[in-house]
Parts: C-alpha cells; sequence; structure tokens
C-alpha cells in the first residue's frame, strides 16, 4: 500500500491546527489511504504546542517536531519535507488557504504518474497592492531565471519520493523551494484553485520576509544581475574613458582657453558612483549567499520530536 506524508509548518496556529488535523484526518480515512502528518513548529508562543501534543496523544499518524527557535517557515517546511517518509509528500498550510478539498485530487494526479503538482491560485483575497507587486516579480523571475519558475504558487503540491531524494542529497542552508523543484524536474502540473481568505489569525507575512525571498529567489535561479553588472560595467567604463580622452584632447589642443565648469564634474562623478554603488550592492547579495553556505547552519535544529518511530533529534 502507498503512503502519503502531509507537511504543515506551523507558528501561533492555535485557532487553526486542531481542525486542520480533524479535516486532514477525515479526508485521507475517506480515500482509504496510509499517511502521516508531519507538523513542524517553529518555537510558538502560544497554545499550538500544547494542542499538538494533544492531537500526537490521540491519533498517531501525527507527529510533531518542535524547533527550538522560528527558522521561518519556508525553511522549517522545506526541513519537514526531508523528514517525510512517504511514497509522495504533500505540502500543506496551516491557515486553509490551501483547501483541504484539493488533497484527493492531488493524490490522483500523482497516481496517475505525475511526479510534482503545484497548487496555483488563480485568485486571491489579500491586499491588491502586495498581490501585483508578486504578479511582476514573479514574471521578472521566469524571464530570467534558468528554471521553469511557476507563478502564483506557495510551494504547496504533492512531491514523488523521487523528487524528495534528490532535495536530501542537495545542501542548501536557506533553499528557494519552487525554484529548487522546477530544477530537478520537467514532470511538473498545476492545481489551480481561488484562494479563500484566511481562516483565523494573521499572514506571519510581511514586506521584509517576502522581498528577503524574492531577492534569495533571484539570486539563487539566475545569473542575469551578474551578467548586468559585467555588461553594465563594461558600457559604462567605455564611455567614460571615451569622455576622459576626449576632454584630455581637448584640453591639450586648447590649453589656456580650456575651462571646464563644476557641474558636468559633479553629474559625470555622482552618475559614475552611483551606478558603482549599485553594482557593489548586487554583488553584496552574492557574497551574502556565498556566506550563508560557508556557514554550513541546518535549516532547522529541533528540541523534540513525537511520534516518530526514532524520536532522536537528526
Amino acid at each position: 500500500m502507498k503512503k502519503i506524508s502531509i507537511v504543515t509548518a506551523t507558528y501561533n496556529e492555535q485557532e487553526n491546527i486542531v481542525k486542520l488535523c480533524k479535516d486532514i484526518s477525515f479526508i485521507m480515512k475517506k480515500i482509504e489511504i496510509d499517511y502521516e502528518h508531519i507538523i513542524i513548529d517553529n518555537n510558538s508562543t502560544d497554545n499550538t504546542q500544547n494542542l499538538i501534543r494533544r492531537i500526537c496523544e490521540v491519533d498517531k499518524n501525527v507527529k510533531a517536531i518542535f524547533n527550538t527557535r522560528n527558522f521561518g517557515h519556508y525553511r522549517s517546511a522545506y526541513y519537514g519535507i526531508l523528514q517525510s517518509s512517504g511514497d509522495a509528500t504533500i505540502l500543506y498550510a496551516a491557515d486553509f488557504q490551501d483547501p483541504i478539498e484539493l488533497i484527493p485530487t492531488l493524490i490522483k494526479k500523482w497516481f496517475s504518474g505525475i511526479k510534482v503538482v503545484f497548487l496555483k491560485r488563480t485568485s486571491s483575497k489579500e491586499n491588491f497592492f502586495l498581490e501585483n507587486i508578486k504578479k511582476f516579480f514573479y514574471k521578472l523571475l521566469k524571464k530570467v531565471s534558468n528554471s521553469k519558475i511557476i507563478e502564483r504558487t506557495t510551494g504547496s503540491g504533492i512531491f514523488d519520493r523521487s523528487v524528495i531524494d534528490i532535495l536530501k542529497t542537495i545542501n542548501d542552508p536557506d533553499p528557494f523551494f519552487r525554484g529548487l523543484v522546477t530544477e530537478i524536474e520537467d514532470n511538473i502540473e498545476v492545481l489551480e484553485f481561488e484562494q479563500p481568505p484566511r481562516l483565523f489569525g494573521k499572514s506571519k507575512n510581511n514586506f521584509f520576509t517576502l522581498s528577503d525571498l524574492a531577492i534569495i529567489a533571484l539570486i539563487k535561479h539566475s545569473k542575469l544581475p551578474l551578467r548586468i553588472i559585467t555588461f553594465g560595467g563594461f558600457f559604462f567604463s567605455m564611455i567614460l574613458f571615451i569622455i576622459g580622452t576626449f576632454f584630455l584632447i581637448y584640453k591639450l589642443l586648447f590649453w589656456d582657453s580650456f575651462v571646464i565648469g563644476i557641474a558636468p564634474i559633479i553629474l559625470l562623478i555622482s552618475f559614475g558612483f552611483s551606478i558603482l554603488i549599485f553594482m557593489i550592492g548586487i554583488i553584496g547579495e552574492y557574497v551574502g549567499v556565498i556566506l550563508t553556505y560557508q556557514k554550513s547552519l541546518p535549516l532547522s535544529v529541533e528540541k523534540e520530536r513525537i511520534n516518530f518511530i526514532n524520536d532522536s533529534i537528526n
């Protein structure tokens, strides 16, 4: 019999976690398939962990990992996926913005031979301004990326064991999950849905977390910024060289009569330095990613496991 793993990352989800586990249990029993539900909690400060413990006592299909601190739901979700043992793994959010009713459809598509199925929202109830910024960014990333980035997805979906096994061999302390999957697997489909509003609580995402994710995605899955620096640097250096050569020749020919004004000098220096600082900033982002790799920090650090066969911390 095939086994399905379901992974959910949580942080302060006390209003959602009990209903989420009940609904998933009902769905999985209804379709009569073996499963495990791994909940990885980022050191919640509310009652979430106590509720998870009670759920684990009653339902042994539910397994829990408690982190020592909040590692972010992207990193912890990725880490939870790597701990799964099913023939396929489903990544699902705790806020009910990924409809539970889509789980049987995901499994059906996987049984048909599709190795990766992403959930793709066709509409969203979130902030109009933020939604349009996301649209623009993903269109940009799709054009400049080395892999086939899928727009309007959060990473939720179903992933075959073969894909998970490859992910386990990748040592990335700060992964962009959607990008990694598209780099290692081409047999990908999407399951479209209308995203409902969050059931309870507030989103943990904000401008800073989303911008950080956007920069990581762009830096890790595109060489275009470096190409811009290379060709842009060459282009502007040639322009400055030509301008400098022109003024040098002009000065030599008209030594006593040629006097250059202060305004052109200030404009030239300001323009040149603005381009230089911008390029240094882009290089700095790449250096930051390299330093993150160099530290070899773990994706997540556990303080407790519940209902795993081996309760030792890996």
